[in-house]
């Protein structure tokens, strides 16, 4: 049954999440109707003055409302806050980054979360982080290159093994990969004999199988295991969401990474979307620098709109204009002209910066209106 609220906020054209807010907060207060009326008025009221008027240049607010706190932010790179063991980029080169959408970022990093029999058991969060992290030949063996003999001698060691829950044969077939030669143990040891008598053979053979990786996803260097509430996190330096979503045992709907080109590929350009919102606003927060999030969502929207992630830039947006004079006047003047004159392009001066360089007033606020006088008649 329709209660009384619901009946008067029903008559109000507010978005329905203003409208379930304000019936949250209302259902509290309990009350009479003229007062509910009343309070609604003056919600309406203030949802009214909030809306955007038209002809406003939401683009060139957007751009100042993110552009202006970005001159307030460090140039540094920062420990990421809690995990000072892990180094991410911060301040002004990550919102940059973050824009231009770097297929590499410079410190990719994941958070990741696992399913509820892992999360609180700390040894079986280890197991994970074993089985996520990159553990190179060099960590649990001492090589050797025998320039006499021309062999490399592997001396695997057995406590390493053991916490990494390696055994000699799964080693042995990934150095048989590797190094596609004969392979023979002695001793323990494993003696890679090199095929042919050439010294530079020998070390490079000896520089790939230091760097061979053994167990592990290859694009992750380090992983750290933090207790956040009742449950253990793992925080990664490097990131591999596919690879990482495979593991038995991770929550992959709730790890993250910051590698948004990596967010698209994977799942998606709604996901790279919220990334990029996500990602924007945390680096922003973390300077302490408030910035309305419709900005944010503004700036990926236009990022994202045509289904592929572009970045703010002459190779992105910025740099397919419909407007010759427009690309012009950001970068690369000459070339533009010359190319649009090539073509034969024509410019139907619509947007801001074109109108400005012909000296016409802008189709924004006021002058997106023309009025028309008719002349004669009574005045």
């Amino acid at each position: 049954m329709e209660s009384e609220l619901d009946r008067i906020l029903s008559k109000y054209p507010f978005p329905e999440s203003v409208k379930e807010e304000i019936k949250s907060e209302l259902e509290k207060l309990n009350l009479p109707e003229n007062k509910l009326k009343k309070v609604i008025d003056a919600c309406f009221r203030a949802y009214l003055n909030n809306l955007i008027e038209p002809g406003e240049p939401s683009g060139i607010v957007a751009a100042q409302s993110i552009g202006e706190p970005g001159t307030q932010m460090t140039m540094r790179t920062f420990h990421y806050a809690g995990v000072a063991e892990i180094n991410v980029t911060l301040g002004l080169p990550r919102l940059i980054e973050i824009l231009d959408v770097r297929k590499n970022p410079s410190t990719p990093m994941m958070k990741i979360r696992l399913l509820p029999e892992y999360a609180n058991d700390r040894e079986k969060a280890r197991d994970i982080a074993n089985k996520i992290e990159a553990t190179y030949l060099k960590d649990i063996a001492d090589i050797e290159a025998d320039i006499r003999n021309m062999r490399i001698i592997i001396r695997p060691d057995e406590e390493a093994m053991k916490r990494k829950g390696l055994d000699h044969e799964s080693i042995k077939k990934k150095i048989e990969k590797q190094a596609k030669t004969e392979i023979l143990e002695e001793g323990g040891n494993i003696i890679v004999q090199i095929s042919e008598p050439s010294y530079k053979l020998l070390m490079s053979t000896f520089e790939k199988l230091k760097d061979t990786v053994v167990m592990g996803i290859k694009e992750i260097k380090r992983v750290i295991i933090r207790k956040e509430g009742e449950e253990y996190v793992l925080y990664t330096e490097g990131s591999s969401l596919k690879k990482v979503m495979k593991v038995p045992g991770v929550d992959f709907t709730r790890t993250l990474t910051n590698d948004i080109y990596e967010i698209y590929e994977v799942l998606g350009i709604e996901a790279a979307r919220n990334a990029i919102i996500e990602e924007a606003l945390n680096t922003l927060e973390e300077q302490g620098l408030e910035v309305d999030p419709r900005h944010i969502m503004l700036v990926a929207d236009v990022m994202t709109a045509d289904g592929e992630l572009r970045s703010i830039g002459r190779h992105g947006v910025a740099g397919e204009k419909q407007s010759v004079l427009a690309r012009a006047a950001f970068e690369m003047t000459v070339n533009n002209l010359l190319d649009a004159a090539v073509r034969g392009e024509m410019d139907y001066l619509r947007g801001i910066t074109e109108n400005i360089i012909v000296g016409q007033p802008i189709k924004l606020g006021t002058g997106d209106i023309e009025l028309v006088l008719k002349m004669g008649g009574r005045r």
